[in-house]
């Protein structure tokens, strides 16, 4: 799998935008990666693509930009001219893709059955657009493709949005999603890019279902005492593990000092998921200590390298 390719799917979540005026563009970039969403596919729909592309690669250049909607050998000039790291079609042109190879861009055709996955591995591609995603089936079309191309992997578009995207992103043939719910046209009209950047950051949270586990308390010298009065103010049991005492589920009162002064817990809904995503805003983990695994070998909880204001945090599985 192509660098650029795998970087997206440490993100996760690829907003497929159209940019009617380039002015949007620089704000309209600020927006997604203040939000969380540091990439994006700029469709080439509209006479504004290759300057805004433009725009977004040299005012944001950490940024993943690459243009969509590309049907022309002509367009992937006009796009790489302006900056794009990756080329995105609706459908598979092998004219097309064999260009984007001959220029050493990662290129992600659309295909929308077998045939056109043939055609795909024939050109030596491994990752392709399924689209359009819900009208085609879904994830359930997209499992049985899968089946007989097992080294083939997805990056699904079209019909995507909050309510469905942590079932395709909690399959392991899907690389990210395209989606375009976090790109309010209205808000981009009206110069609120603040809505732009709200709708992103709820689309971080709803992939991540990042949520409070357990506070870590440090109390060597009196744990018993502790989670006594825990349990007290939280009417609960004490559950007592080999390293700590339980108050309830949400606070763990340590027999040994853990982190500085503690350690918290974050459930997500795939920690293998998150630590890409993670990674892919600069984070470093600890897999040396402190990492657990499933039964089916997945990762199931794992520590950040960095403490939090004398705090370890760790990620659990959900």
């Amino acid at each position: 799998m192509n660098k650029i390719i795998e970087d997206l799917g440490k993100i996760g979540i690829v907003p497929v935008i159209k940019i009617d005026d380039a002015k949007d563009a620089k704000p309209l970039a600020n927006a997604l990666i203040k939000g969380g969403l540091p990439c994006a596919e700029v469709t080439f729909r509209t006479a504004a693509a290759k300057e805004a592309i433009k725009i977004m690669t040299s005012e944001f250049p950490e940024m993943l930009v690459g243009a969509g909607t590309v049907l022309t050998c002509q367009q992937v000039d006009d796009a790489l001219e302006a900056g794009a790291k990756f080329i995105v079609s609706p459908g598979l042109n092998p004219e097309v893709v064999k260009y984007c190879i001959s220029k050493d861009v990662p290129v992600v055709p659309g295909c929308a059955n077998a045939s056109d996955i043939e055609i795909a591995l024939s050109l030596g591609l491994d990752v392709v657009k399924f689209f359009p995603a819900e009208p085609l089936g879904g994830l359930k079309m997209i499992k049985a493709l899968a089946g007989p191309y097992v080294n083939v992997k997805f990056m699904p578009t079209g019909g995507i949005n909050e309510k469905n995207v942590c079932d395709y992103l909690a399959y392991d043939k899907i690389v990210c999603c395209g989606g375009t719910w976090m790109i309010d046209s209205k808000a981009i009209k009206e110069g609120r890019f603040d809505v732009i950047e709200e709708l992103t950051r709820n689309a971080v949270r709803k992939m991540l279902g990042i949520e409070i586990a357990h506070i870590g308390v440090n109390a060597p010298d009196n744990y018993q005492e502790v989670a006594d009065e825990f349990s007290k103010l939280l009417m609960c049991e004490n559950d007592v593990k080999p390293k700590s005492i339980f108050a309830g589920s949400t606070v763990e009162v340590m027999m040994n000092n853990f982190g500085t002064c503690g350690h918290v817990g974050y459930k997500v809904n795939n920690v293998e998921r998150a630590v890409r995503y993670y990674q892919s805003l600069g984070y470093t983990f600890d897999y040396e200590n402190y990492i657990g695994y499933n039964d089916d070998g997945s990762l199931r909880v794992i520590y950040f390298e960095k403490e939090i204001g004398g705090f370890k945090v760790h990620l659990v599985q959900k």
